[in-house]
């Protein structure tokens, strides 16, 4: 049915259990990862720098649930050991004193912070020079560009990214890789940049969503891990139709109706769900929240450092600067309403199947794509699971997003974990 660029790295539960059960060292599982970086990175730039030898020798004698499994971190999260610059000339060579929360936590946990990758300028448009492990010549996405590539290059088996549109979602779906956007606020951002503080999310990429599952319990403690069902029997499943259909590729429609059938053929029932109103404008809003309030959270920057910043971060400010505190308040009720609307939707399914993206990664270094697939639902917060293994003609990655009930994170990763497994069985 794919074409599928096979990963190269070992999936995190291998490492996982390898370790845990003696057959690994979290020492070698270290030195494997800078080895994968050192042979592969060269065409791809995914990684800005890697950890300090101390940083890495002190994870080598680490212990938790994560022992031995090492990550790339996005470069808008704080790491004390190493430069943070929010791909900004701006930030350029900025040492924190401190890790993000979500850093320390996966430290805590035993994992190694293996090196920092690359990010559009303050998790926004400007694209940075990270190339798609898929082919070469096309964009990996962003604004999480290096750690999708990271994943997708085998060069680690976990990377931290963040969505404040499409930014976690949409680069897996390019890059075919498993992309987990949790609830708002269950993965913390304190320590992260920010551009928009209602939707900033921090998120995670790994091969499988059998693989997030057990990151995302591991880091935060919470039973996110939940058994992958053996088939969708008792399961209701709605296919989203949105208002903004006629912009999707027929290649991304056509791996969704698979992706249906897959589910269907497995014991589901399908549903066919119309897009409300409400949430419709809902996604009409989401780019007046997230201006308004970047101008807000860069104010110094867009104000003291205005020449340094990208063309395309400076557009949106210079844009966003002229919008007055109204339909910033009028936006907000909107989104307001339309998570209302979302949790409605959840009343009749288990989860919504969806388009991850309009399409496959297009073939160009100078964009990242258009969220326009992912920002609703980084507006409602619901979480969502981008399932890789479909693809289009030229055999380029298709991701289908898994959607599901608001702090129903364990539910969505494990119908994700089921889809993936219909469609790449193991």
């Amino acid at each position: 049915m794919l074409d599928r660029h096979p990963i190269a790295a070992a999936s995190l539960r291998d490492i996982v259990a390898a370790v845990s059960s003696g057959r690994s060292t979290p020492e070698r599982e270290i030195a494997a990862a800078k080895e994968r970086v050192a042979a592969a990175d060269g065409e791809i730039g995914a990684f800005l720098r890697l950890a300090p030898e101390a940083s890495l020798a002190a994870a080598s004698a680490a212990s938790g649930p994560l022992a031995g499994v090492t990550i790339g971190v996005k470069d808008i999260y704080d790491t004390r050991d190493m430069a943070t610059e929010h791909g900004s000339p701006v930030y350029r060579g900025y040492r924190p004193v401190a890790d993000a929360a979500l850093v320390s936590m996966a430290r805590l946990a035993g994992a190694a912070i293996l090196g920092k990758t690359t990010t559009t300028e303050f998790a926004s448009l400007d694209p940075t020079p990270t190339r798609n492990p898929r082919n070469l010549s096309h964009t990996p996405g962003g604004s999480s560009s290096g750690s999708a590539a990271a994943v997708a290059a085998g060069m680690v088996p976990l990377a931290f990214g963040s969505q404040t549109g499409g930014s976690v979602i949409r680069p897996a779906s390019f890059c075919g890789v498993a992309g987990y956007k949790p609830s708002f606020r269950l993965l913390p951002t304190v320590g992260m940049k920010t551009f928009s503080y209602t939707l900033d999310t921090a998120g995670l990429f790994a091969a499988t969503a059998g693989d997030l599952a057990v990151a995302a319990k591991a880091i935060t403690g919470r039973d996110l891990a939940a058994p992958v069902p053996a088939d969708a029997a008792g399961l209701t499943v709605g296919l989203y139709r949105s208002s903004v259909d006629f912009e999707v590729r027929p290649e991304m429609l056509a791996a969704v109706e698979e992706a249906a059938r897959l589910m269907e053929g497995a014991g589901a029932r399908i549903v066919e769900l119309e897009e409300p109103a409400a949430l419709a404008e809902a996604r009409a809003s989401h780019g007046i929240v997230q201006g308004f309030e970047a101008v807000m959270a860069l104010s110094d920057e867009y104000r003291n450092h205005h020449d340094e910043i990208g063309p395309m971060v400076a557009a949106i400010l210079d844009d966003a600067a002229r919008l007055e505190p109204a339909a910033y308040d009028a936006a907000r009720r909107a989104a307001r309403v339309g998570r209302k609307a979302a949790s409605a939707l959840f009343e009749s399914v288990d989860v919504i199947l969806a388009p991850s993206a309009l399409g496959a990664a297009p073939v160009t270094l100078a964009s990242t794509g258009d969220a326009m697939m992912n920002k609703l639902w980084t507006l409602t917060g619901n979480p969502v699971v981008n399932v890789p293994g479909f693809a289009g003609e030229e055999g380029l990655p298709l991701g289908v997003s898994v959607i599901a009930r608001f702090g129903r994170d364990a539910r969505a990763l494990a119908i994700a974990a089921l889809l993936q497994n219909l469609v790449t069985p193991q």
